[in-house]
């Protein structure tokens, strides 16, 4: 199984932004749909965003469309997530998550965990107000 890791969180005042990434262990993402989820304090973890192995079809939560944005270089093995305008509720633990799957993404497939076999640690992002 491929592993992930992610890194690029922190603490930001509200309004500011950070960049995620997610990065493997050598292996190529090049076959791999891929995922960010992420889980606040005593909430359930929810689907942020997830891309096509391409890089060419993307979905987004409500709650962040047109503040966040996903992207890939598979070049690089690298998955990014470039958050603009955070807010306190954008607060939580940011997962990357990948899966073999080749096609256009939809939300069916985007936000559903169980979709996904393979999961980063998790990095820690926190908004101030």
């Amino acid at each position: 199984q491929v592993q992930v890791v992610e890194s690029g969180g922190g603490l930001v005042q509200s309004g500011g932004s950070l960049r995620l990434s997610c990065t493997t262990n050598g292996y190529t993402l090049n076959y791999y749909a891929l995922g960010w989820f992420r889980q606040a304090p005593g909430k359930e973890r929810e689907g942020v965003s997830c891309i096509d192995e391409s890089g060419g079809s993307t979905v987004y939560a409500d709650s962040v469309t047109g503040r966040f944005t996903i992207s890939r270089d598979n070049a690089k093995g690298t998955l990014y997530l470039q958050m603009n305008n955070l807010k306190p509720e954008d607060t939580a633990v940011y997962f990357c998550a990948a899966e073999v799957r080749y096609g256009p993404v939809r939300a069916s497939f985007c936000f559903d965990e169980d979709e996904y076999d393979n999961w980063g640690q998790g990095t820690q992002v926190t908004v101030s107000s």
